[in-house]
């Protein structure tokens, strides 16, 4: 496909992740940082969306959908929009830099995205389901809270959060292995405010 990919080219590599064989399939899409993608960087770090499909059930052909999300790298083209907290923000009050936890911020960043996206495609996979605003520009889960890693957080502050001895990395998430994250406050609409994990 090359190095310049549409949003129906993206649904393409999707399809790829045997959504027909298995509906409990989220395909997930992330492009290396050299590519470039229709509206990466402009208007957003990554998307979830819709991958029209056909699969059969006991049998029988039917025609379905199935939701991919897709991220992008942005660590050559816009670290500033995509890497915040672990690189200087291309909009918005100077902040510090933090240091990313895994020591790659292009890779770190992904992850913010990532968890964020994952959250909108599982909360409003079809674009009717859990949503702030207008349907053509809706808040989710995740993106109706951003730059929110942990309490006390503000604009050009990610909030307070947990700092590893050695790498003096800012995390709020622990992974298998000694792995560390940061990863996004989540919209709660029982409190209508944004939650975080630490």
């Amino acid at each position: 496909m090359g190095k310049s990919l549409t949003q129906n080219q993206l649904v393409e590599l999707a399809k790829k992740g045997n959504i027909e064989e298995d509906g409990a399939v989220l395909p997930v899409v992330i492009t290396a940082n050299d590519v470039v993608v229709d509206g990466f960087c402009r208007a957003r770090c990554g998307n979830h969306g819709i991958v029209p499909s056909l699969s059969k059930i006991n049998g029988k052909s039917s025609s379905s959908r199935s939701v991919y999300v897709w991220v992008g790298n942005s660590e050559t083209q816009c670290p500033g929009l995509c890497e915040w907290p672990f690189h200087e923000a291309a909009n918005g009050p100077p902040s510090p830099v933090l240091v990313a936890p895994n020591g790659d911020a292009a890779m770190d960043g992904v992850v913010i995205n990532l968890a964020s996206l994952l959250a909108g495609a599982v909360t409003n996979p079809f674009g009717d389901g859990y949503f702030q605003g207008p349907k053509e520009a809706p808040l989710e889960a995740g993106s109706a809270c951003p730059g929110v890693f942990g309490k006390g957080s503000h604009p050009g502050f990610a909030g307070d959060l947990l700092k590893d001895d050695k790498s003096g990395a800012s995390y709020n998430a622990n992974g298998i292995k000694g792995r560390k994250f940061l990863v996004p406050g989540l919209f709660d609409p029982a409190t209508s405010t944004c939650s975080t994990v630490g």
